[in-house]
């Protein structure tokens, strides 16, 4: 019978709040080869059917694509299958990428163009 620990952890998770073998690895203390065997993999399945026995990823449309896990899947399997009570993942967004920044940017500065322009229009709509 696993013992029973109780785990507080902090983690990123991807845009659709997805957790990777490097976040769940660090959620359940244990190294990447042991995550990939928990994982519900199958080399002839791409998406196998769910294992309550396994840490179940979410589905993939190809098997190039990682393994992503959500977080509440980690959870149960940590607590149910490895004897970790009281997981508590806190998810907190990835910090800002130079692509985000950028974007961001320009929307600001579009805002700050519609805004003069808006100002500068007649009411009617004719200039």
């Amino acid at each position: 019978m696993p013992h029973e620990q109780a785990m507080d952890v902090e983690v990123s998770t991807n845009s659709e709040g997805l957790m990777t073998i490097e976040a769940v690895q660090k959620v359940l203390n244990r190294s990447r080869a042991s995550v990939y065997r928990y994982a519900n993999t199958d080399p002839d399945l791409l998406n196998p059917p769910y294992d309550p026995t396994k840490l179940n990823p979410e589905l993939r449309q190809n098997k190039e694509e990682a393994l992503m896990f959500h977080p509440n899947e980690v959870s149960r399997f940590a607590g149910d299958e490895l004897g970790i009570k009281q997981v508590r993942i806190e998810v907190r967004e990835s910090a800002e990428t130079a692509t985000q920044e950028l974007l961001r940017s320009i929307l600001t500065e579009l805002q700050r163009i519609r805004v003069l322009l808006e100002r500068d229009s007649p009411p009617d709509g004719n200039p």
